[in-house]
């Protein structure tokens, strides 16, 4: 079989990427362009803002995609974009740039579900990782168990009934005023504090392996209010490291128990809050005790990056899941509705 590259683009939020990928799984060129600085004044991120900068980001990115992969735009075989969830306008700049490269090179066009590639940013790293699996997904919007019988097929088991793991960050870190995102200062801020400094709350359901985050953030506000009444000092270090350890503790433990009950004994990390140290350190704790295999991203592939959705699309195509140029894009999409609409 010859040779397949696919051209993957990503635009869900505030990160504009391109990547071209060999085979789905060798990563030729990954460029991604950031508009981050630009939103951390506002503590989040700002579509408008993003949505402009995507504009002036997306053929550049491209271009310098293909450029570093050594690849002419017309010896790609596929091209690969995220068509949701995210925010609206994000998602437009680049599935309109897929979608006018698609029909002007007469390319196959592949909507791929932005969680989807998330846990396809496994396959980059390993050669060897095949489905099934099972797959927690952590970010800012994102937080689900999701079980991965076969290549573009899941069943999610497990999601949060609030927050987000990654949002229940910002929230904290922008509450203790140590900076925006949340996730890499909380985790640096919590290296230098105790995990055991404050017993936060762990939340469980009955039958149900969802997540609620609201209240262990509601349980830091209401430690922070306590502290600055008293007129004590605020121990940020051990708050972020006891806040920290709730949200790892309950992410762990739930995941795991998906994992027995689909008899899997392989476990993948993805999206941003995969990047957290504390979160793979116990991941690898816990899946070495119990004999299993687990698998996580290089920090650069948990962000949002363009190389996850040519993998994604790579595999989609094989199984000749293609998308017409009337695809749209969904702010609200669920990875159970691949295929559905895309």
């Amino acid at each position: 079989m010859s040779d397949i590259l696919t051209l993957g683009i990503e635009s869900s939020c505030d990160e504009t990427s391109a990547a071209v990928v060999l085979n789905g799984r060798k990563v030729l060129s990954n460029v991604i362009s950031t508009s981050l600085d630009l939103h951390k004044m506002y503590g989040g991120v700002v579509p408008e803002v993003a949505s402009r900068k995507h504009v002036e980001y997306i053929v550049p990115v491209i271009d310098e995609a293909l450029r570093t992969a050594g690849v002419k735009k017309e010896e790609l075989d596929y091209i690969g974009v995220t068509y949701g969830p995210g925010l609206l306008g994000a998602l437009l700049v680049g599935l309109s740039a897929a979608k006018a490269m698609a029909f002007s090179l007469g390319k196959p066009l592949v909507g791929v579900h932005h969680i989807e590639g998330h846990i396809s940013a496994n396959f980059l790293e390993y050669e060897e990782l095949e489905p099934p699996f099972i797959a927690l997904v952590a970010s800012g919007g994102h937080s689900h168990i999701v079980y991965c019988s076969d290549y573009g097929e899941f069943k999610i088991i497990g999601r949060t009934r609030d927050d987000a793991a990654g949002e229940a960050f910002d929230k904290i870190a922008r509450e203790l005023g140590i900076g925006y995102p949340g996730g890499p200062v909380v985790d640096k801020a919590a290296k230098l504090g105790d995990p055991g400094a404050v017993a936060f709350p762990r939340v469980h359901f009955k039958d149900s392996l969802d997540f609620s985050f609201s209240g262990v953030k509601t349980a830091v506000l209401n430690h922070l209010n306590k502290c600055k009444m008293k007129g004590e000092e605020i121990p940020v270090n051990d708050i972020c490291a006891s806040f920290q350890k709730a949200v790892v503790d309950i992410l762990s433990e739930n995941t795991f128990k998906a994992a027995k009950q689909f008899n899997c004994d392989k476990v993948v990390l993805a999206g941003g809050v995969a990047a957290n140290s504390a979160l793979r350190e116990e991941f690898g704790r816990v899946a070495e005790k119990r004999n299993m295999k687990f698998y996580r991203p290089s920090p650069v592939l948990c962000t949002d990056n363009g190389a996850m959705i040519a993998c994604a699309a790579h595999y989609a195509a094989q199984k000749g899941r293609f998308s017409g140029l009337d695809l749209n894009a969904y702010a609200n999409l669920s990875i159970e509705e691949i295929g559905a609409k895309g």
